[in-house]
C-alpha cells in the first residue's frame, strides 16, 4: 500500500566529480519551484579539491525547521564514501538504502554502525546512465528520476531545473541529462519500492518561495543596510559574503577590498568606518582570531563596525567545513580591558537577512562594534521562505553632528545617552584625534584614572537600551511552563521542533530563543525562568557556552542543564525529545 506524507528527508553522498551537491540544488530548485517547504544541507571531506561529499534535502508541506533527524531515503553511489558522512546521513531500520549496484552489497560496516534498515534496494545506475546518456556523468540525472518515480516529485520541475543548470554546455549535454532523468522515472515506474510513500502535494502556490543560502542573505542584508565599504580576506564559510557583495557592491556605489591578510580587512573596513562610510568584514575562527586587536580600537575609538564570523569547527584551522556554535566566548571576550560589544545571531537563512539590518542599525546608533555569529550550516545550507516584507525593516544612520556641535566640537562629549555625535574626514569643525589610547572628551590622550572611569561608563552605558529589546528575543510556548528550552544559532531551528513535539505530548514547555546574545538581558531571562523549575540549554559546542554565560549573569534554575556537543555532529530532534523527556521526570543528568 502507498503511504502518503507530508514531510521527506533525503541524503546522497558520493566522490567528487559525481554531482552529489548539484543534484541535491536540482532538487532543491524543483521543489522550491512547486511551492514546498525545503532546506539542503551540504559538507565536504577535508580535502581542498576533488574529495567526497554529501548532501540532505528536507522537504514539507509545513514549514521546515531543520535538517532533520534519520535519513527517509539514502542514496549510496559507492560505500566508502557514504559511510564517511556518519553523522550527516543517520539511517533508520525504515530508511530506504538505494544504492549503485556495481558497489555490491551493503559491507559490513553497515552493521557495525548499529542500524540496518529493511529495505535496501540495488540500482545498475551507471549501466543505466550509459545506456540513456551515453556517459555515466549524468549518474545524478538519474538519481532525480528515480526521486522523482518513487517518491511523487514532479518530473516537469526537476527537469526545468536540469535544463537550467546545464543551459550553457549545449544542446548534447542537455539532451543527455534529459534522457537521463527519463531513464531514472522509468526505471522506478518498472521497479516498485516494497513499502513505497509518496510526498503529499503543497497546497502552497508554484513559484511562492524564494529559495537562497545564509551568505547570500546576509550581503543583500548588508546591501539593504546601505553597506558602502567591505574589506574582508576569503575564509571558508564565509568567502561567498565577500563574492556576492564583489558583483553587486558596486551598483550602489560601494567598494570591496580583498586584502592581504585578516588583519588588514578589517583595518580597511575600520578606516572606511572612520571615513565616514557603513563597514564590514566577514571571517570565521581563526581569522576572527587575528582581528581581535582592530576590534578593540573600534571600541574605544567609537566606531560602527559589523562584523561577521560564519562559525566552523575548532580550534585553529579545525574542521571548515562543518558547524559549531563554539566561537561565543571569543566573540563576547577575546579583548583587554573592559569591552562590551554586542553580539546577534541568525537561526536560518531567513532571518539572517533582518539580522544583519539590524547588526547596521545597532552599529551605527550606538557607534559600536557589532558581531553576528553565524554558521556553517545557515551560510552555506539553501532553504526556502517566503519573501521577505522589506517595508516592516528601518535603515538607521549614525548621530552626525551639527551647528553648535561643532563649536567647540568635543568627540567623546557625556551626554544623557552616552551616545555622541560622530564626526568624518572633511566635515568643517569636525576635526578630531582618533586613537587606540584612552582620552577624554576632545579625543585628547589621558592617563587620568578618573577619565578612564568616566569612558568606561560611557562606552557601557550607552548599549543599556539593548537590553530592554524584547523583540530581539523569541518566546513561544507556554508562558508559564515549568519546562523551557533555550538555544541560539542553526540549533534554534531543532529546538523549535523539540517545542512542537513536546506539546504534542501533553507537556506544558516554553522557547526562548535569544537573536541578541551577548549582552545577557538579565531582565529577560529572569522573568522566562521565574515559572521553570527543569529544561535544557542547546548548543553545538562542547563547553556549552551560552549556558556557561547564562549562569555567570543569571539564576538558571537548578533543574536546566546544558544539552552541548561538538560541532559536525548535528542535533537530531528525536534525541533531543527524548532528553527533555528525562529532565522532566527528573531522570536527566
Amino acid at each position: 500500500m502507498n503511504a502518503t506524507v507530508d514531510d521527506l528527508v533525503l541524503g546522497l553522498a558520493g566522490s567528487g566529480g559525481d554531482g552529489v551537491v548539484s543534484a541535491g540544488e536540482s532538487l532543491l530548485g524543483a521543489l522550491s519551484a512547486e511551492g514546498y517547504h525545503a532546506l539542503m544541507t551540504k559538507s565536504f571531506g577535508p580535502q581542498i579539491r576533488g574529495g567526497e561529499s554529501s548532501c540532505r534535502v528536507r522537504v514539507s508541506t509545513r514549514r521546515v525547521l531543520n535538517p532533520g533527524g534519520e535519513l527517509d531515503v539514502a542514496f549510496a553511489l559507492n560505500w566508502e564514501d557514504f559511510f564517511r558522512f556518519g553523522a550527516e546521513l543517520p539511517l533508520s531500520v525504515d530508511t530506504v538504502l538505494i544504492h549503485e549496484e556495481q558497489a555490491g552489497p551493503p559491507p559490513d560496516t553497515l552493521r557495525q554502525r548499529g542500524t540496518v534498515p529493511t529495505q535496501i534496494v540495488s540500482v545498475p545506475l551507471v549501466a543505466i546512465t550509459k545506456q540513456a546518456a551515453g556517459t555515466d556523468k549524468a549518474k545524478t540525472s538519474v538519481v532525480l528520476g528515480l526521486i522523482s518515480g518513487w517518491f511523487g516529485i514532479p518530473a516537469e520541475s526537476l527537469q526545468r531545473g536540469l535544463r537550467k543548470k546545464f543551459a550553457s554546455k549545449g544542446a548534447e549535454v542537455l539532451a543527455a541529462n534529459d534522457r537521463a532523468l527519463a531513464a531514472g522515472i522509468a526505471y522506478a515506474e518498472a521497479h516498485p519500492l516494497e513499502r513505497p510513500r509518496t510526498l503529499e502535494r503543497t497546497a502552497a502556490a508554484p513559484g511562492s518561495k524564494m529559495l537562497c543560502d545564509g551568505n547570500d542573505m546576509c550581503a543583500a542584508g548588508a546591501l539593504f543596510s546601505g553597506v558602502q565599504f567591505f574589506g574582508g580576506y576569503p575564509i571558508t564559510p564565509s568567502t561567498e559574503i565577500m563574492q556576492t557583495l564583489s558583483k553587486e557592491i558596486w551598483k550602489y556605489g560601494g567598494a570591496v577590498l580583498q586584502a592581504e591578510d585578516e588583519i588588514a580587512g578589517i583595518g580597511a573596513a575600520l578606516g572606511a568606518s572612520f571615513a565616514g562610510r557603513k563597514a564590514m568584514t566577514a571571517t570565521s575562527g581563526p581569522g576572527m582570531a587575528l582581528k581581535t586587536e582592530i576590534l578593540g580600537l573600534a571600541s574605544i575609538a567609537e566606531l560602527p563596525l559589523v562584523v561577521v564570523n560564519v562559525q566552523r569547527g575548532g580550534p585553529s584551522t579545525g574542521i571548515p567545513t562543518k558547524p559549531e556554535q563554539a566561537d561565543l566566548f571569543q566573540a563576547a571576550f577575546s579583548a583587554h580591558g573592559d569591552v562590551l560589544r554586542p553580539i546577534l545571531a541568525p537561526t536560518c537563512v531567513a532571518d539572517t537577512f533582518g539580522i544583519t539590518v539590524e547588526a547596521f542599525n545597532v552599529a551605527e546608533r550606538y557607534q559600536t562594534p557589532v558581531i553576528v555569529l553565524s554558521d556553517q550550516e545557515i551560510a552555506q545550507r539553501k532553504e526556502t521562505f517566503d519573501p521577505i516584507d522589506t517595508s516592516r525593516l528601518v535603515v538607521e544612520e549614525r548621530l552626525c553632528p551639527v551647528g553648535s556641535e561643532l563649536e567647540p566640537y568635543l568627540r567623546f562629549r557625556r551626554t544623557a545617552t552616552g551616545i555622541s555625535p560622530l564626526s568624518h574626514p572633511g566635515l568643517a569643525g569636525g576635526a578630531y584625534q582618533g586613537a587606540g589610547i584612552e582620552h577624554n572628551e576632545k579625543g585628547e590622550p589621558s592617563s587620568s584614572g578618573v577619565v578612564h572611569a568616566q569612558m568606561n561608563a560611557k562606552r557601557f552605558d550607552k548599549l543599556a537600551p539593548l537590553l530592554e529589546r524584547r523583540d530581539l528575543f523569541e518566546i513561544t510556548g507556554d508562558l508559564d511552563a515549568p519546562l523551557a528550552l533555550v538555544s541560539w544559532g542553526s540549533s534554534a531551528g531543532v529546538a523549535r521542533e523539540v517545542l512542537a513535539l513536546a506539546r504534542g505530548r501533553g507537556l506544558s514547555v516554553k522557547l526562548l530563543v535569544p537573536y541578541l546574545v551577548y549582552p545577557v538581558a538579565e531582565r529577560v531571562y529572569a522573568e522566562f525562568f521565574a515559572s521553570v523549575r527543569a529544561g535544557l540549554v542547546l548548543e553545538l559546542s562542547h563547553q556549552g557556552q551560552l549556558f556557561r554565560i547564562l549562569r555567570m549573569y543569571t539564576d538558571v534554575p537548578r533543574g536546566v542543564r546544558s544539552l552541548a556537543q561538538s560541532g559536525a555532529n548535528p542535533f537530531r530532534p528525536a534525541e533531543v525529545l527524548e532528553r527533555l523527556l528525562a529532565v522532566a521526570n527528573g531522570s536527566g543528568s
